[in-house]
């Protein structure tokens, strides 16, 4: 099979996972496709493929900054503000490390973002349903 069938293939499955993800599972999903993203870039940046690596860190931005546009502010009080601040500095330092073809600098970046993808694992299933729910509600009563 070609590669580019492979491609398709898996394409094909991700569309099918977004579809059928709980908010859980796609913020999951959106984590660990940004730390996906670093380490190809790390790759194409060992490579000296620079438009490879731009594209990826690109990605990786987009998706961190996606995580950050997403958060309750108001709901999530402290923890929403400081995980605001960290998406902030992690989007900085992907600039940087685009700028200055720097893989330590996306090393820091995968080693702040890994902590919260793992956290993001280990959450109860009966408060992420407890969560979605409540979200659910909310949305209702509005």
């Amino acid at each position: 099979m070609s590669l580019k069938g492979i491609n398709a293939y898996r394409k094909g499955n991700l569309k099918q996972d977004v579809s059928e993800a709980d908010p859980h599972k796609l913020t999951l999903m959106l984590l660990q496709g940004a730390l996906d993203r670093i380490a190809y870039a790390k790759g194409a940046m060992e490579r000296k493929e620079l438009i490879e690596k731009a594209d990826y860190i690109s990605k990786a931005s987009a998706i961190i900054m996606h995580l950050r546009d997403t958060l309750d502010l108001e709901l999530g009080g402290d923890v929403a503000s400081n995980l605001f601040s960290l998406y902030n500095y992690m989007v900085e330092q992907l600039g940087n490390a685009h700028v200055k073809n720097d893989l330590k600098i996306l090393d820091e970046v995968s080693s702040l973002l890994t902590p919260i993808r793992d956290a993001w694992v280990q959450i109860p299933e009966e408060a992420k349903q407890e969560a979605y729910e409540t979200q659910r509600q909310n949305r209702q009563a509005v």
